[in-house]
């Protein structure tokens, strides 16, 4: 049935807008606290400081909305980030005015920007297989816990869809060349605990946000009978 809701199409933007500026980030800058575990260094891409909200606004807009519209959503970010990449990439190509070329050049905006299209692939494929699984895992959750436990389901479904993530991120990213092999440790473990870190760190603020929208929106969907085919988008 079709609903009006007041915050949904405010919680897409939100959704959309981290998700392409994760990927810049991720791009343009490689961080390192100085800080180890064990003999790995934990040295991060700057994305992950806002990537793991995205996942915060999946399990709202899952918990909520239920996970036809959560789909529907992330098909949105799937087409924007592609967008980004192409665009990026035809900028890439084409040739610099030459006052810009002496204070920035083509060699400084392929060292900051030209990851972006390399990263997009790996981000796809990653954001498509770990968003998928995210909303998965915490709309079953939802119907096997009958709707308690919401802590349970929002970070259970971080856990999971995280790990595919990250993994599946890195492994692409790193054979396109955007990031070295010699990292590859350091950055899927510093990756994957800062994300389900923040995930636990803002869940008291997570589930204030889903009580206020279920309230405001009067709305609470159970995927019970519903078809999880992530190619589908129809509500």
């Amino acid at each position: 049935m079709k609903r009006d809701y007041k915050f949904y199409d405010f919680v897409v933007a939100l959704f959309v807008t981290v998700l392409l500026l994760s990927n810049l980030l991720s791009s343009a800058k490689i961080i390192d606290l100085g800080m180890s575990l064990g003999p790995v260094a934990l040295v991060f891409d700057a994305g992950t400081l806002v990537f793991p909200i995205a996942y915060i606004f999946g399990d709202i807009l899952t918990e909520i909305y239920g996970y036809r519209r959560s789909r529907r959503v992330i098909w949105f970010g799937f087409f924007a980030t592609a967008l980004m990449a192409l665009f990026v990439w035809l900028a890439n190509a084409m040739p610099g005015e030459a006052s810009w070329q002496g204070y920035a050049g083509d060699q400084a905006f392929r060292a900051i920007l030209g990851g972006v299209s390399g990263l997009a692939i790996a981000s796809l494929l990653a954001y498509f297989v770990g968003e998928f699984t995210n909303s998965y895992v915490l709309a079953r959750l939802k119907v096997l816990t009958k709707g308690r436990y919401l802590w349970t389901r929002t970070i259970g479904s971080t856990l999971v869809g995280q790990a595919v993530d990250t993994i599946v991120f890195f492994v692409m990213a790193t054979l396109l060349g955007v990031f070295t092999w010699e990292l590859f440790i350091s950055l899927v473990l510093t990756n994957y605990l800062f994300k389900v870190g923040i995930e636990v760190l803002f869940t008291p603020i997570t589930i204030r946000v889903i009580g206020f929208l279920k309230k405001v929106e009067n709305e609470d969907v159970y995927d019970v009978g519903t078809d999880f085919n992530p190619f589908r988008l129809d509500v």
